[in-house]
């Protein structure tokens, strides 16, 4: 008996304290033992592990977009079910101290329906207690369930406003970098004029602070990295290593784009990619592949030499640009492989549409007018 109520004591405080570092602590918990951390790091491999059944990269990205809304219900469920279990051996230590309807003798089962029907405040009087112990126990289980729905009812909003915060800025990449967002791409459409190009420092200065909010946001409530994007070719990781990209070509030297901006923006960015990467214990990989091979950065410089924002050649630039770039590549890549999500390119594919170019009913051509907005030509935006 005593054995029974020191494990339902201690089952009820760290489902508690995960709850409480979870929902209500504003900030990263570093403890390797934690509930929520093998919980998601158990159902996110079996996930993951499911999902490599889909053949069609569509269903397979539909089905990785279950996963965070309904890990955040199995979660909340676990804990649920923890605490009930908690209560029931408190209960049943006590010596089931309990008055049934039908006065037929009960076990821990009774204990368990008495806790479940006490902790979500249901009061069906069928199983009531009869001793001051049980009493208090009924008491303190109530309290702490009603409190527990209030404390999730708070939770819900909070995670969804944050995804739509951090989805705006997102799709808004869409019509300024393309659709996955390319660094080269999103200077290619802002070179028109002198006015495009300064342009390009107020979309940092937005991304510096959608930077640090996702850096807040997801270390608090980490569950966000897994809700993916309302598009299969976008992604918030996708997004932070575009500006990431962007940030990197403008330090290597563009004309006519001032690099402090880029400087200011390019430190958040990666601060928030370094410790997303450090909360997923996702330590920084070489991707096998190099994004940005020597002739893939000709072509880039190339389209952006045509666009009249060419980028500062020579050996000292280049090494400047892989520099910097081995500053955060390897945690991008590191991300996504963990998260199964795609890395952008640096320069779109030729046939590369934006999201707002397609529907469910076809494409716009480029170089056409739709409902009155006039769809990208191949020279400019």
């Amino acid at each position: 008996m005593i054995l029974a109520a020191i494990v339902g004591a201690l089952i009820i405080l760290v489902v508690l304290f995960e709850a409480f570092e979870t929902i209500v602590l504003p900030r990263r918990v570093t403890r390797q033992f934690r509930l929520t951390r093998f919980y998601y790091i158990f159902s996110w491999r079996r996930w993951r592990s499911v999902s490599n059944l889909f053949r069609k990269p569509k269903r397979r990205e539909s089905f990785l977009s279950w996963f965070g809304p309904l890990s955040l219900i199995g979660l909340l469920v676990v804990w649920a079910l923890g605490m009930i279990t908690g209560f029931a051996l408190l209960e049943w230590a006590s010596g089931s101290q309990l008055n049934t309807a039908d006065g037929n003798p009960h076990s821990f089962w009774t204990d368990l329906y008495m806790s479940g029907t006490t902790f979500f405040t249901l009061g069906l009087g069928d199983v009531t207690p009869h001793s001051p112990l049980a009493r208090v126990l009924t008491v303190i289980e109530g309290g702490t369930g009603f409190g527990f729905l209030a404390v999730v009812i708070g939770y819900l909003p909070t995670i969804y406003g944050a995804f739509s915060r951090r989805e705006t800025n997102i799709t808004l990449l869409d019509a300024r970098a393309g659709s996955p967002p390319s660094a080269g791409e999103l200077l290619r459409r802002h070179a028109h004029d002198e006015n495009s190009r300064r342009a390009v420092n107020d979309l940092l200065a937005d991304w510096e602070r959608w930077s640090a909010e996702l850096l807040e946001s997801h270390l608090s409530y980490p569950v966000l990295c897994y809700y993916r994007s309302q598009h299969d070719n976008e992604s918030w990781l996708s997004a932070l290593t575009g500006i990431l990209d962007t940030c990197a070509l403008v330090l290597t030297g563009v004309d006519g784009i001032p690099p402090r901006q880029a400087q200011l923006t390019f430190a958040i960015a990666r601060h928030a990619l370094v410790d997303l990467a450090q909360i997923f214990s996702s330590p920084p990989k070489k991707p096998p592949v190099e994004r940005l091979c020597p002739e893939d950065l000709v072509v880039l410089r190339k389209i952006l030499r045509d666009a009249g924002v060419p980028l500062r050649d020579g050996q000292a630039a280049d090494e400047r640009l892989a520099e910097l770039r081995a500053l955060y590549e390897p945690y991008a890549y590191s991300l996504a492989n963990y998260m199964l999500l795609r890395l952008p390119a640096w320069f779109p594919a030729k046939d590369q549409r934006d999201n707002w170019q397609t529907s469910a009913w076809g494409r716009i051509s480029r170089g056409i007018e739709a409902e009155g907005l006039e769809a990208p030509k191949e020279e400019h935006f």
